[in-house]
C-alpha cells in the first residue's frame, strides 16, 4: 500500500511503501485516566496492517459487515497521534542513536472499532485494521527540520471543533525510548510507522 507524502515546501516527495505499522497504546496520562485503566510499565505495542493507510482528505470507511453483528450502537473513534517514519533498518537500536534511524513524522488518526477490539478473543487486531482506518499526511517533515518533536502542538478536529488538545511532551514512552524497545524485539525497516499513541478526548465519528 503506497501512500505519497510531500515535504512542507514540496521540494521532496517520499512515498511510502509501509511493511509494519506497530503503534502505542495508552502512552499519555490523560488518555489512561479517561479509560480507566493502569499507567504500563513498558510501551504497549500493537499493529495495524498496511490497508488501513489513506491520504488525508480521503474517506473513512466505516464497513456495513458491522451491522451484521447487532450491537447496540455500531462505536468508532478518531485518535490523532504523531507518526515517526523509520529511515533505516533499526535492530536493537540504543536509545542513544534511536533518533538517527527517523525518516521524518507526519500526522497519523488511529481509527478503532470499539465493539470488535473489545469482544475479540485475539484482542485489538482486528479493530484497529479495518480498510481506512489509518488516515496519514498530508506532509512528512523530515528529521533534519524538526529537531524537537517531543513539543508539538497535537490537535484533532471533527467537523470544525477541536476534540483533542494536547503537546507530544506529555508522552509517557519518548520516541528513542519507543524505538530502542521495538527494535530489540522487532527488527524495523525503511518506511515502516511508529503511531505514537492518542491524548485525551477520544471520541465517536458516524456517517
Amino acid at each position: 500500500m503506497g501512500i505519497k507524502l510531500p515535504c512542507p515546501d514540496d521540494s521532496n516527495i517520499f512515498e511510502l511503501e509501509a511493511g509494519k505499522i506497530i503503534a502505542l497504546g495508552l502512552n499519555y496520562q490523560d488518555h489512561i485516566e479517561e479509560t480507566g485503566t493502569e499507567t504500563p510499565a513498558e510501551p504497549v505495542l500493537f499493529a495495524k496492517t498496511p490497508n488501513i493507510l489513506a491520504a488525508s482528505g480521503d474517506d473513512i470507511i466505516i464497513p456495513p459487515f458491522l451491522y451484521e453483528y447487532g450491537f447496540e450502537n455500531v462505536v468508532v473513534h478518531y485518535e490523532a497521534e504523531l507518526a515517526v517514519v523509520i529511515g533505516r533498518k533499526a535492530h536493537c537500536v540504543p536509545e542513544e542513536t534511536a533518533m538517527e534511524y527517523v525518516l521524518g513524522y507526519t500526522c497519523f488518526n488511529d481509527v478503532s472499532q470499539r465493539n470488535l477490539q473489545f469482544s475479540d478473543i485475539s484482542g485489538w487486531f482486528r479493530g484497529k485494521s479495518l480498510d481506512t482506518f489509518g488516515p496519514i499526511g498530508p506532509r512528512i517533515v523530515p528529521s533534519d527540520q524538526l529537531p524537537d518533536p517531543h513539543n508539538l502542538d497535537i490537535l484533532c478536529r471533527l467537523n470544525g471543533r477541536t476534540v483533542q488538545s494536547s503537546n507530544t511532551s506529555m508522552m509517557i514512552f519518548g520516541i528513542p525510548e519507543t524505538i530502542a524497545f521495538i527494535s530489540k524485539q522487532i527488527t524495523l525497516e525503511p518506511g515502516d510507522i511508529i503511531a505514537t499513541g492518542t491524548p485525551s478526548g477520544v471520541g465517536p465519528v458516524s456517517d
